[in-house]
């Protein structure tokens, strides 16, 4: 009996199947390897090559692999882009979501954890954010998510399909033991932005926008870090196989962190300087 981890060569995928294969599990890795990394597949896990919304592809998996559950990590998501790309986003995130629930419920697979996103909810109306809170997302992307959650609630009452959505907001963070951990390409997050203005790869950090109505001006978010995450979906894999029924839950630390904050505490802990400044425009304040 294995799970499979569609989209499991990406930045949150490998550190769950890290999890899982350290916990004994069998893994299967289904990923194109359009944004993740093959080199950061645990050894552990089997990996088959190919797209999920080639049906083809995923029959070979579902025939070959005693699959008992799915985790879905396998979408875009840079919001930019998606504006930019709307059907970009769409062909990918929600075709290939319809292709997987119809080879699931084709081999009889019930279970599927889907990493969703905060984006679901478009501009939040109250704080905190509540999972019963209305979704009305504002991007390309976090509409392709919102609808791939439509889809399985639907799956769910036709077919059986129990799911669990996770909505996160900023992931950060690596493997403790270093194995692993953000490599995007172009990099858009800021941890990993800030970490290579540490090393020399870039020259300073810029950040947008001074302000924001919090205490220092810079914009405030919600950090987890992504191990957590990894632990969350594997319980929430726990808890499908328990019978529960389906479920969505936000996922956060429940403390927001601005720009400013992160940069001196990367300082702090790098004992580097990271130069900085405040955008605007082609000029920019620099932050000491």
């Amino acid at each position: 009996m294995a799970i499979l981890v569609a989209g499991g060569a990406g930045y949150i995928g490998s550190h769950m199947v890290k999890r899982l294969v350290e916990a004994g599990e069998d893994v299967v890795v289904a990923d194109n390897l359009s944004t993740g990394h093959k080199k950061a597949i645990n050894p552990g896990a089997k990996f088959y090559y190919g797209d999920i919304r080639d049906r083809a592809f995923l029959d070979r998996i579902f025939v070959n692999e005693d699959i008992t559950a799915v985790v879905h990590f396998a979408a875009f998501s840079i919001v930019p882009e998606s504006m930019k790309e709307p059907l970009k986003y769409f062909d990918n995130n929600t075709s290939g979501m319809v292709t997987l629930l119809e080879a699931m419920h084709d081999f009889g697979v019930k279970y599927i954890v889907f990493s969703s996103t905060a984006a679901t909810y478009g501009t939040p109306e109250t704080m905190p954010i509540k999972e019963t809170d209305p979704q009305k997302p504002i991007n390309p992307y976090g509409l392709s998510k919102l609808m791939m959650e439509q889809m399985m609630a639907w799956a769910d009452q036709a077919y059986g399909i129990k799911f669990v959505a996770l909505r996160y907001f900023n992931v950060a963070g690596a493997a403790p033991d270093g194995t692993i951990g953000e490599d995007h390409g172009p990099e858009t997050h800021l941890v990993p932005i800030i970490m290579q203005v540490a090393q020399g790869k870039r020259d300073e950090l810029s950040i947008f926008g001074d302000d924001y109505n919090t205490p220092d001006g810079t914009n405030v978010r919600d950090y987890v870090h992504v191990m957590d995450l990894a632990d969350a979906h594997i319980l929430a894999v726990k808890y499908l196989k328990a019978g529960n029924p389906s479920n969505a839950f936000n996922l956060g630390s429940s403390t927001g962190f601005s720009n400013k904050e992160m940069l001196e505490a990367a300082r702090e802990v790098t004992g580097k300087p990271i130069p900085a400044k405040i955008a605007h425009g082609a000029l920019g304040t620099q932050i000491h």
